[in-house]
């Protein structure tokens, strides 16, 4: 079993810190992003077809992609400590959460950096600088309704910490350290929570 993974892209570095909280120790095999290594003709025919990281090989030689895919695997086999959701409806909001994450916060966020960093000017050829506005726009106003859903509870899906906070603390490190996304000094609240989470040993993983 290894995970091949590129330390520090955010998708990769969800399952770093989640298997960090379980305590549980993969090999990593490192696939250079910046060279495309992900992106062969070897990788995309053996490895994952998408072609994207992180992916997760068996002893087997079986392969499955998708950062939260992986994370759910490793759950259903080390339960403890649940991050997940605890019950059904601790289980039902986790879910809610990592969907509106995604959907309404790591899109927009990608958005901005397709189509508005100069670092993916190479490989995004026809970037429309409209699209990268009207999307920093979205992640501000995000920022703003994060700040206001954490003003009465410490984690984004409740009183306990979970893949949502996974999710949502390597999107907003990615908005702020790649594309100058940063919520603003009003934000105490939302300040506070990454401030909690990231202090947490394993979000150095």
């Amino acid at each position: 079993m290894k995970i091949f993974t590129y330390p520090g892209a955010p998708n990769p570095r969800r399952v770093h810190i989640y298997l960090a909280e379980k305590g549980i120790e993969v090999p990593f095999e490192r696939v250079d992003i910046t060279k495309r290594e992900n992106r062969t003709p070897e990788f995309i025919d053996k490895v994952n077809v998408m072609g994207g990281l992180p992916v997760l090989e068996l002893d087997d030689g079986s392969h499955l992609a998708e950062s939260i895919a992986i994370c759910r695997y490793f759950e259903a086999l080390h339960p403890d400590p649940p991050l997940f959701g605890s019950d059904p409806w601790d289980q039902a909001r986790v879910e809610m959460w990592l969907r509106r994450i995604e959907l309404n916060f790591m899109m927009p966020v990608g958005m901005v950096w397709v189509h508005g960093s100069p670092l993916t000017a190479a490989v995004m050829k026809n970037q429309i600088a409209e699209v990268a506005d009207q999307n920093r726009e979205i992640v501000r106003r995000y920022f703003q309704f994060l700040n206001e859903q954490l003003a009465d509870r410490p984690y984004i899906a409740g009183a306990t910490y979970s893949v949502a906070d996974i999710v949502a603390l390597c999107t907003y490190d990615f908005a702020g350290y790649l594309n100058e996304l940063r919520p603003e000094q009003e934000h105490t609240d939302l300040h506070a929570w990454h401030e909690r989470v990231s202090s947490r040993p394993s979000a150095a993983a």
